[in-house]
């Protein structure tokens, strides 16, 4: 591969990851209005419904083959992996803030960078090891001031960030294996199912309003992960994990405008850093394309 191409790869992965951050603390800030008034498994549940049901009435008309789930084996591996953290997230966030709950959430791209090197046989550099750890001293420098509100309920975010960071690895190993459509809409499925038998014994009805606001964060996730299994098609996954702690300025945006949370200096600080590490880890790899080496 040419240097001008593996640039151009890299900024392609990147853009994909950043713009998917965005949809997706949307729509989580949609769900966590939805979990006031309704249970998570309801919430997840439907919102993944809505999100099968388009999808396959849509490609059953456009592209049948997309239907065909391909390696079943690795759809239900991050399918599950998937399940996992969206449940634990949504749930963190009935008990924390949504800037509390992504801090803790981002976690995920120290355990991504951990593992790719064992999982997917990346080569993971000391610049790259550097630049992930500064956006880890970032989110804990943001974590501060809420520092006397951390309880156990951190731990669902926490744990979320494992599994999203599990997700993300097996997305990795299927590229070349299926169309993005299919993974999104397996994992869904599986997604949906879950939390069917739940939704069902303790249903709760919907506003017009409320609809509206489900099918937005369905839309929204679904566009969301479509552009973060292309990114991670693209690029590797450790050259992509710094940029994944774009999500908590977003998380910290939103929920000032949406909920009154006044991100103070220390907030600031931390965004700051985390910023630091995403521009410095892409410097390094424009500058590894060129040498010809990574790291």
């Amino acid at each position: 591969m040419s240097k001008t191409p593996s640039t151009n790869r890299s900024f392609v992965g990147i853009a994909w990851l950043l713009g998917g951050f965005v949809l997706l603390v949307l729509s989580d800030a949609t769900a966590k209005w939805l979990v006031q008034s309704h249970s998570v498994m309801q919430v997840v549940s439907l919102r993944a419904s809505v999100l099968v049901l388009c999808l396959a009435v849509f490609f059953s008309f456009k592209n049948r083959e997309v239907l065909h789930p391909g390696n079943l084996k690795m759809q239900l591996t991050r399918g599950s992996f998937a399940c996992c953290s969206q449940y634990l997230f949504i749930f963190g966030l009935t008990y924390v803030q949504l800037a509390e709950a992504a801090a803790a959430a981002y976690l995920g791209p120290v355990i991504l960078t951990a593992l790719a090197p064992f999982i997917l046989g990346e080569r993971v550099g000391i610049h790259r090891w550097g630049a992930v750890l500064l956006g880890f001293i970032g989110m804990l420098i943001m974590l501060r001031p809420s520092s006397d509100n951390i309880a156990w309920a951190m731990l669902l975010p926490a744990c979320s960030a494992v599994f999203g960071a599990l997700r993300d690895l097996t997305t990795r190993k299927m590229r070349g294996t299926g169309h993005p459509v299919t993974v999104l809409l397996y994992s869904n499925l599986i997604i949906a199912s879950v939390g069917m038998p739940f939704l069902l014994s303790s249903w709760q009805p919907f506003t017009v309003q409320q609809l509206g606001l489900l099918i937005l964060s369905s839309a929204l996730i679904g566009v969301a992960h479509l552009m973060h299994i292309q990114a991670f098609r693209i690029e590797e996954a450790s050259v992509l994990a710094p940029f994944r702690y774009s999500g908590i300025i977003w998380s910290v945006l939103f929920g000032y405008l949406i909920w009154g949370v006044l991100p103070d200096r220390w907030v600031m600080v931390g965004a700051l850093v985390v910023i630091t590490s995403g521009l410095y880890i892409y410097w390094r790899e424009q500058r590894a394309g060129k040498a010809g080496n990574g790291g």
